[in-house]
């Protein structure tokens, strides 16, 4: 009981107030909308034969093309941090839903994590070429359905980034909405309606340029994406499945499994909010050590 009064009590609090009573959820999709818009205008651009050397013409060559590179980037990386505080700050309204309906809720962050991802990889910069090269170790490390799921994901080794490509503008795209029709059907956004949002995600990639990391020679350690930095730490010292699979599915699962109505609510909370703590503090050993 204790434990619940300061929570409420918590929620009265003008920080609280103020961070629930923005609309997060209709933020992260407009800032979808934009990424989708310069989405094709990069995608217009790259040349699958050439990725790295496309991603750098974008930039020196193509009028605006610096701009609607970063354009996309920012506005991708801004629709998951709203999309990860809505969660947050929804989530006692989750309460009410099946559990098929928070299910696929929960899933949408892996989704959306490997759009980001393969956003990375397609640069075929140090960083891009580091990720793909790790999750393909990773994949090709599983027993059984390894290099299966490699050939249908990634298989940047034998075809390049034609894979990565596709599931980048095609088969993410259709999943994530997939697994949010039924949440985005509820709560429609009007791209109109958040005219000072819009203008801010694009005013914010006039002055700030997307990452473009050329290789270095004699730099023999290159991290990651920065989501990616925790698991890249794992994998020194743990094998590709446990540090690749089991413990990002463990978090996964406990998301999925979380309800405030629970009776193991708290545990779980506890294990989730560890799970978080102990990622960060690995992603910053890793920027601190390497960076």
């Amino acid at each position: 009981m204790n434990w619940t009064a300061s929570y409420e009590r918590l929620k009265q609090s003008p920080l609280c107030v103020l961070l629930l009573s923005t609309k997060w959820g209709a933020w992260s999709l407009v800032c979808l909308y934009l990424s989708l818009f310069s989405g094709i205008v990069v995608g217009l651009q790259y040349d699958l034969s050439e990725p790295f050397y496309s991603t750098a013409a974008l930039d020196l060559l193509i009028p605006y093309g610096k701009y609607f590179r970063s354009l996309h980037f920012y506005s991708s990386q801004f629709f998951f941090f709203f999309a990860v505080i809505h969660y947050i700050c929804a989530f006692d309204k989750t309460d009410s839903y099946s559990h098929s309906r928070r299910i696929l809720l929960v899933l949408t962050l892996p989704v959306i994590l490997m759009l980001l991802f393969t956003g990375y990889v397609l640069r075929d910069d140090s960083t891009g070429a580091s990720a793909g090269m790790i999750a393909e170790h990773i994949l090709l490390a599983l027993p059984v359905v390894g290099r299966i799921l490699n050939e249908m994901l990634f298989s940047i080794t034998d075809h390049g980034m034609q894979r990565v490509y596709l599931h980048h503008v095609i088969s993410f795209d259709i999943l994530l909405l997939m697994l949010a029709w039924d949440h985005l059907r509820r709560y429609p956004v009007k791209l109109s309606s958040y005219i000072m949002l819009s203008a801010v995600v694009l005013s914010f990639s006039i002055f700030i340029d997307a990452p473009l990391d050329p290789e270095e020679l004699g730099r023999f350690y290159i991290t990651g994406p920065w989501f990616f930095l925790g698991l890249q730490e794992l994998l020194r010292y743990l094998s590709p499945v446990t540090a690749g699979v089991l413990i990002p599915g463990f978090f996964i699962a406990l998301l999925a499994m979380l309800s405030p109505s629970h009776r193991w609510f708290r545990p779980m909370l506890g294990c989730i909010v560890a799970w978080l703590l102990i990622y960060m503090l690995l992603s910053i050993s890793a920027l601190l050590a390497h960076g």
